[in-house]
């Protein structure tokens, strides 16, 4: 038996990729003067993957594609390697990083609140719409 509906499993899988950006924009930041370090950004691609893999379809042809896919992709941080480097082989752009982080910060509180909303929501339905 499913607890929560699929939208606190996407919510949390939202929350579960800003999180992990957030990680890699502060391992950035946090190596800016680090002679050599390269960047770290994390895939989108894997988490539109696994959002795809839990959509269901309605197929009225067995001919039809089925978009249920087999396993599950998790978040991937890679290095990026499509950015210019500073003399000392460090490649962490900071006025890049600090936006990247803000846009972040912005998109997981938009998702904390949904998920609050989602909360509340139930908690009424539990007191009985008080």
């Amino acid at each position: 038996m499913n607890l929560f509906n699929d939208t606190f499993t996407s919510l949390e899988k939202a929350l579960n990729y800003t999180s992990a950006k957030n990680r890699a924009i502060s391992d950035n930041i946090a190596n800016i003067d680090t002679p050599g370090y390269q960047a770290k950004e994390v895939s989108f691609k894997s988490v539109l993957e696994e959002e795809q893999a839990s959509f269901e379809t309605k197929r009225t042809n067995a001919r039809h594609y089925a978009f249920n896919q087999t396993g599950t992709p998790s978040l991937h941080t890679f290095t990026s390697t499509n950015r210019m480097y500073n003399h000392n082989g460090n490649n962490v752009d900071v006025d890049k990083e600090m936006n990247e982080l803000a846009q972040n910060q912005i998109q997981h509180q938009a998702l904390v609140e949904r998920l609050n909303g989602k909360f509340k929501g139930l908690e009424s339905v539990l007191r009985g719409g008080n």
